[in-house]
């Protein structure tokens, strides 16, 4: 997080994500199950004082930020995390170990401050590190030592009786196997979870060190955990993953590694360089279009106080966000790449597909693709642009001009049926602020269920499942039953305790979803394997009664 020289990056682990020219297959990775901690259950938004302010915080720079996120429309967009980064800590602990805020900087205490931010409707987010130096120590920037090591319990009663909303947990060595990292970064997860406050666990492995980000899925570990080295506001720095990162690097690095989203854990992309510079009007475009289809928190890393209207209108477009926060928590898999038109699809909740048309050359170009390949079926689409809100309407050609380092986002609606699986990872979103949901098919019952296979491997297969309340009436406890085909048995689940007996399925809520309001929705997922394929069930029963199959 700060600029300093980097060690090269490890290369990125084999065995998550094959991706190839026309299609991305997904492997079994070894770690699956989400954080159940009730938090991020779709990519956090907020915005983080690190990319403009670097050490140069205070008080009142802070609480400013929180008037401009309100003042200029971005809290009632979906930002709602104002981060802290690192410089706010006393160099010093006090007589009896804790954390203090440091004085000069934070006059009032971090609890006044967290304060201040939650009378604003916004959520209060803070850094530490998971040793004995913050990144700003371990580079002598700024002084003391007042890492976590050996205080993890300490700190995050800390941050509870603070009112902190967010941890950003930042490694900042070059020591320690991956193994190592998952099981410090693990001190600091069931710390928090001691609290009894969901606290947003994000954590970065890379700073410094070796790239462990992509290695393994660390969902098990927080809800979003940095893929690359640090971002700067450049297109391509020419780094594979060593600092400091562009935009086209980040991307490289994260399209392979989408089957590991879902509600809770999340691939972080890091800090959004959005207003700030360095990049063309339709490179910042890209960017935030990026990052909402790919599944990455949106945590903005601009000046909030002085945004041109270009700023805004990328910042806030509400197409896009409704995608990012999508209740399937989908990251877009890779449906085609030639080496510089790159196709990316995330399936909706509604049923619906964002297709990303990214234009990774300098020249503009035609991108295509077809309904059929991002996994609909059908003749008659509506295909409504991310940027223009215009729509269009198509027999099954997904097909835009892209200018260089642009990306054409599309909102594809329509079609007949259930959209049928490829051999890609097809990709999901839910309704945005803009365009209307999908209505829902007359219920015949009191539920509907989707479920949907978004990725799967030669013996096996991830499946998610989303539980819509069609009544009239809250649901409070769910227990949802189904029967598989084929010797399907699941291995791994998050978002749901499950049982299996023979073919039957029971899957029963966990503390934060046990409530559906009428017209909201549950979601869950699972890995399972197969002796024979991934045929879908066809009939559910919540709670007994038998639900609608969307």
């Amino acid at each position: 997080m700060l600029a300093r020289g980097r060690r090269t990056a490890t290369a990125l682990a084999a065995g998550l994500l094959l991706v190839t020219a026309g299609a991305a297959t997904v492997l079994r990775t070894p770690e699956a199950l989400a954080l159940a901690n009730g938090a991020a259950r779709t990519p956090p938004m907020g915005w983080n004082s690190w990319n403009t302010f670097g050490c140069n915080i205070s008080e009142s720079l802070i609480r400013q930020m929180a008037d401009a996120m309100v003042s200029s429309g971005m809290r009632d967009a979906g930002y709602e995390y104002v981060v802290v980064d690192d410089c706010w800590m006393n160099p010093n602990r006090d007589s009896a170990g804790n954390l203090q805020g440091d004085p000069g900087r934070f006059p009032s205490g971090m609890k006044a401050l967290g304060d201040y931010i939650h009378a604003r409707g916004l959520k209060f987010g803070i850094y530490q590190g998971p040793l004995t130096k913050t990144c700003a120590q371990y580079f002598n920037s700024y002084p003391g030592s007042t890492g976590a090591q050996g205080h993890e319990v300490q700190d995050a009663r800390q941050f509870a009786s603070w009112g902190v909303d967010y941890l950003k947990y930042d490694w900042c060595s070059p020591s320690g196997s991956i193994d190592e990292q998952v099981r410090v970064f693990n001190l600091m997860r069931d710390a928090l979870a001691g609290t009894g406050r969901p606290i947003v666990y994000s954590i970065n492995s890379n700073s410094v060190h070796s790239k462990t980000g992509p290695q393994r899925d660390w969902g098990d570990v927080a809800n979003m955990w940095r893929t690359t080295e640090d971002i700067t506001n450049t297109w391509n720095s020419g780094q594979t993953n060593g600092y400091p990162m562009g935009i086209q690097n980040i991307v490289d690095v994260t399209v392979p590694l989408a089957g590991r989203a879902r509600p809770g854990a999340f691939n972080d992309m890091d800090m959004l360089e959005v207003g700030r510079g360095g990049m063309t009007d339709t490179e910042m475009r890209s960017h935030f279009a990026l990052w909402a289809v790919l599944a990455s928190p949106l945590i903005a890393g601009n000046d909030l106080r002085n945004m041109n209207a270009a700023t805004q209108t990328i910042l806030k477009n509400p197409t896009l966000i409704g995608i990012s926060q999508d209740a399937l928590a989908l990251q877009a898999a890779q449906v085609s790449f030639d080496g510089t038109r790159r196709v990316l699809a995330k399936r909706l909740a509604n049923g619906d597909v964002a297709v990303a048309l990214f234009n990774q050359g300098s020249g503009t170009t035609t991108i295509s693709t077809t309904a059929a390949a991002v996994g609909l079926s059908g003749s008659n689409f509506t295909l409504r642009d991310a940027w223009t809100n215009t729509t269009s309407s198509s027999t099954g050609a997904i097909s835009a001009s892209v200018p260089g380092h642009g990306t054409v986002v599309y909102r594809v609606s329509g079609g007949t049926g259930t959209p049928t699986p490829t051999p890609t990872v097809t990709p999901t979103v839910s309704p945005s602020p803009t365009v209307p949901p999908t209505t829902p098919p007359p219920s015949t019952g009191a539920c509907q269920v989707t479920y949907a296979i978004t990725g799967q491997w030669p013996d096996g297969f991830q499946g998610d499942v989303t539980v819509r309340n069609t009544g009239t009436t809250a649901v409070n406890g769910w227990t949802l039953r189904w029967s598989f085909a084929n010797g399907q048995q699941i291995n791994q689940a998050w978002g749901a305790t499950y049982t299996q007996s023979g073919a039957q399925v029971t899957a029963t809520n966990v503390a934060y979803n046990g409530a559906i309001s009428p017209g909201g929705t549950a979601t869950f997922g699972f890995l399972a394997g197969w002796s024979g394929g991934n045929t879908r069930p066809t009939a559910f029963t919540l709670n007994g009664q038998s639900c609608d199959v969307a």
